[in-house]
């Protein structure tokens, strides 16, 4: 479930917080709202997977031992469909753990006890690293400037409307993620664009798959029914 939220302009990442303690569980919601984040917290790998099936998430801080699985296979569970930062926060501390848990795409490793103020830096500097990483993105084909708002489809200027760019950004940021048509209408009104609804949103993805593919370049899956998915 979503923590009290705070002023939407004022949001600046959507963080999931799996913790099974809850005492610490609310306690890093608290600190992480006060920074502005969007947080989301959850007890169990259960709803800890429907909560980040059903939003648009940038970071989850996540437990080893859970009361239903392991906070290993959550992390490669969740890797496997979205590319968001992962930070582990656990007591467990032998250098096989810390070890397994770079080794399977964990951003940082922090063990308990911990101090807040050391965590929330983590936080910032792993999210702004994030941000700039995936600010262009390049397979040789397609190529997009999302802080320049340019794009280049074969090194030919392609003109992309500025809901095509967040459109282009929330399918790019989940690669082969499905995102279903109110995930997606939920992020992009985060993001400003609040016209649209599931019918609009067709017709903008259906002139932006115009736009940027062809024959042999493939980008964007239409799962019938349910949502998009960028292959």
């Amino acid at each position: 479930m979503i923590c009290t939220a705070v002023k939407e302009e004022w949001l600046i990442a959507a963080i999931l917080v799996l913790e099974d303690d809850l005492e610490l569980n609310h306690t890093i919601c608290a600190a992480l709202q006060k920074e502005n984040y969007r947080v989301y917290h959850a007890y169990t790998c259960k709803d800890g997977q429907v909560l980040a099936a059903s939003h648009t998430l940038d970071m989850v801080i996540l437990d080893v031992n859970l009361p239903d699985g392991d906070g290993f296979r959550f992390c490669r569970w969740i890797k496997a469909r979205s590319n968001l930062a992962v930070l582990f926060l656990s007591a467990r501390d032998l250098e096989e753990d810390v070890l397994n848990g770079y080794e399977i795409g964990a951003d940082d490793y922090v063990t308990k006890p911990f101090s807040m103020k050391i965590l929330l830096k983590k936080i910032s500097v792993i999210l702004s690293r994030e941000t700039k990483t995936s600010n262009i993105y390049d397979d040789g084909f397609l190529k997009v400037d999302f802080e320049l708002g340019t794009a280049q489809i074969g090194g030919n200027t392609c003109l992309i409307t500025p809901t095509e760019y967040h459109i282009l950004k929330k399918l790019m940021e989940h690669k082969g993620q499905l995102l279903t048509y109110s995930v997606l209408l939920d992020s992009l009104w985060e993001d400003g664009v609040q016209f649209l609804d599931k019918h609009v949103l067709a017709v903008h993805i259906n002139r932006l798959r115009k736009k940027i593919e062809t024959e042999e370049h493939k980008y964007i899956s239409n799962v019938y029914g349910m949502g998009y998915v960028w292959k």
